[in-house]
């Protein structure tokens, strides 16, 4: 036995705890625009403090599907457009231009393309996850739910902190920020974060490495006291992203282009024509990587105006992307491709609500937001097709809504709650072209494609407070999410035609209890009757054609739900542990491409779970904390094996767990603790994402690809406050 190990059994045996387990800590959120306790919000809600992500080592949003249940982030061919889905409802669209199922805000302000949200998570105050239809209490609206992160504020005294992290694969991080008063009635506080390094992929045939991050953020709020009861936050945020892109591998064996299948998921391939990388700006030997850079900046006014309150949230954003992919993990030009978007999205939120009484709380507000996204992207098809495809547009947006809600006690343990919300959309697709660059005059140029859409959506809700800490609430609510247009690299017009809003009847039923001062469980059902859902298949054109485009299945339905338990059962042991469930079909869907889906299951993974156990104790003048999360996901079933490219059923993805564990240690009354972290402690072999990129599946001439999980990965960080 080590003399660390000989140590740290010592320090357990001589252990000093409470004598009694502490009360588990009052959630607070604000999901509808109030501060109150999540236990008593009758909506499904998950929290994570910023603590705990940082703890944990989250440090993007697609790491909280390992935290959380019911969420699921895929990335598209292992790209930085992600895929969101809560409770199943979500949208799949490998293109930049089209909205998501589900919103991400920060601080109130959502990003308008799911392309935007891959920047760092850091000097988080907490996440919320809502599940379920949005759009009474938000200036968007959406049928899966919302993701809401939420920064430390500026404080009214001097304080300060960095960490520093050091781990496998030469990763590195530092965090750090300054936070106080600048004046009497003016405060601040400068957040930064960077990670760098941590290259844990190879090429298969040089062993030049891939994956190194090469990213830098920044934030700075102002919070001015301009009358006693007007307050001004502003904040201004930059995230400058020149990190290598995920790799592909094969996961089956291509001997038509002389490739085996990798055993190794570590092992990808890349390779540019010169003339393509001398098209589109890079160097001939590049490998898979972005630089990107996104700006934000809003200002919040909240005004106490004695039984009201006004909180007008007004915010700009900028994202320019340039990312280089290879899509078919090898050297072979067949299916190289290239992004290069600039995205600006302008935001206006008003607010009108009722400072919170006991009989009765309102909310009214208006929503207006104004996006433009201009895409050119390149693809070097030469392989097969003989060709280089560049796909360029401007899309534009504009969506007006009012909404509002309203709480009322029908009786003293009875609420009745009512929201309504209407919006009107309209979508725009200009001087759209498909054309190759190798040959001149060809293709598609000069189209266009529109989309004009008002909707209404509502909430009704009944609360029932059981007894003092347990309430039970039943919910019958509807979300929307934006319609759009299928903008790939088509060469049929018929493509460009616009897809509708998807709709979501929701209904659910609700349990929140503290049993006791040390337990609490939350539990929820639901239903989901889905119309217009949006779904990536294909049409037949004029000309008869098979063309790939987004298209609207007339029904569908989804029910599961989610049971999460926390639990204080010792003294200085907490477990919480969490599952979820859901069952999608089909009801009625004629899919040109994969047949008559009605009555089929969606291809999706049906269960979910997780849990953390972490257990605090102090000894010698030491506190310690031994803590560990984990998590499962049952087999992604997927919707290409019924092309029966390969048969049988090689394009799922198996269920599989993941583990992670930390060791904290810090000295009773110092400013420091050192961590120890352990991600993907079983080494654990999986996959994120797995698709083909080919063109004669017929004859298995595809390149089957797969976007791996990190193995396991070492690291300590040391954290300072002053």
């Amino acid at each position: 036995m080590s003399a660390g190990v000989a140590w740290l059994v010592s320090s357990l045996a001589a252990a000093q705890t409470p004598d009694a387990p502490a009360a588990l800590e009052r959630v607070e959120v604000t999901a509808q625009r109030r501060v109150e306790s999540v236990q008593s919000v009758g909506v499904a809600i998950s929290v994570l403090s910023g603590d705990e992500l940082a703890a944990r080592g989250v440090t993007n949003v697609n790491k909280l599907q390992n935290e959380l249940p019911s969420l699921e982030i895929e990335p598209a061919f292992g790209s930085g457009q992600p895929q969101f889905r809560i409770r199943g409802i979500g949208f799949q669209d490998y293109g930049s231009n089209n909205a998501s199922a589900v919103s991400l805000y920060v601080d109130e302000v959502a990003f308008g393309y799911p392309v935007q949200t891959q920047g760092l998570l850091f000097d988080l105050e907490r996440v919320e996850v809502l599940r379920g239809p949005q759009g009474t209490l938000y200036g968007k609206n959406t049928t899966g739910g919302a993701i809401n992160l939420l920064t430390r504020k500026p404080t009214q005294t001097r304080e300060g902190g960095f960490s520093l992290g050091y781990g496998s694969n030469q990763a590195r991080s530092a965090q750090g920020y300054l936070s106080g008063p600048l004046s009497e009635s003016l405060r601040g506080r400068l957040s930064l974060a960077t990670e760098q390094g941590g290259a844990w992929q190879s090429n298969r045939l040089t062993g030049a490495k891939l994956g190194d991050k090469n990213i830098v953020a920044l934030r700075g709020q102002l919070e001015l006291d301009v009358t006693r009861d007007l307050k001004a936050h502003l904040s201004l945020s930059h995230n400058v992203d020149k990190s290598d892109v995920a790799g592909l591998y094969l996961f089956t064996a291509r001997p038509s282009y002389g490739y085996a299948a990798d055993r190794d998921r570590s092992k990808t391939g890349w390779g540019l024509a010169p003339d393509f990388a001398t098209l589109v700006g890079v160097g001939a030997d590049s490998a898979p990587s972005r630089d990107n850079s996104a700006t934000q900046v809003a200002l919040t006014l909240n005004w106490d105006l004695g039984a009201t309150r006004l909180t007008s949230i007004s915010s700009h954003q900028r994202f320019d992307r340039r990312e280089l992919g290879d899509w078919d993990g090898t050297p072979i030009n067949h299916s190289d491709v290239f992004w290069k978007d600039k995205a600006s999205i302008t935001t206006q939120e008003l607010r009108l609500a009722s400072n919170k009484t006991a009989a009765f709380n309102w909310v009214l507000g208006a929503y207006y937001a104004k996006e433009q996204l201009d895409e050119d992207w390149y693809t070097d098809f030469r392989r097969d097709f003989g060709v280089i495809t560049r796909t360029k547009y401007t899309q534009s947006g504009k969506t007006w809504a009012l909404f509002g809600q309203a709480d009322t006690l029908l009786a003293p343990d009875l609420k009745l709650v009512a929201g309504l919300r209407r919006e009107k959309e309209e979508r725009g697709l200009r001087d759209f072209s498909t054309t190759f660059t190798n040959i001149p005059g060809s293709g598609l140029t000069g189209l266009s494609s529109s989309l004009d859409t008002g909707n209404t959506s509502g909430k009704l809700a009944l609360e029932y407070q059981v007894a003092r800490e347990q309430l039970v609430y039943v919910s019958l609510s509807r979300g929307i999410k934006s319609g759009g247009i299928t903008a790939h690299n088509t060469f049929d017009p018929a493509a460009l035609g616009a897809f509708q809003p998807e709709k979501l009847n929701s209904l659910e039923l609700g349990y929140k209890a503290d049993l006791n001062r040390t337990l609490r469980l939350n539990a929820a059902l639901f239903h989901y009757d889905y119309r217009n859902q949006q779904f990536q298949d294909v049409i037949t054109s004029n000309t008869g054609a098979l063309v790939g485009k987004i298209v609207n299945i007339p029904r569908s339905a989804v029910r599961g739900g989610e049971v999460e338990l926390q639990w204080r059962p010792l003294a200085g042991l907490t477990i919480g542990q969490a599952i979820g469930y859901k069952h999608a079909t089909f009801k009625d869907f004629k899919s040109v491409l994969l047949g008559d889906l009605s009555g089929h299951d969606q291809f999706l993974p049906k269960l979910s779970y997780g849990g953390n156990v972490s257990y605090a104790w102090s000894t010698q003048g030491y506190a310690f904390k031994l803590a560990g999360d984990y998590s499962y996901r049952s087999k992604y079933e997927s919707w290409l094996n019924r092309l029966n490219v390969d048969g049988g059923n090689v394009y799922d993805i198996p269920a599989y767990w993941l583990a992670n564990a930390r060791l904290e240690v810090s000295k009773a009354g110092a400013p420091w603790q050192l961590s120890l972290v352990v991600q993907n402690l079983f080494d654990r072999r999986y996959d994120l994402t797995r698709n083909f990129f080919g063109n004669r599946p017929a004859t298995q001439d595809d390149l089957n690809v797969a976007a791996a999980g990190q193995p396991r990965t070492v690291g300590v960080t040391l954290s300072y406050e002053f």
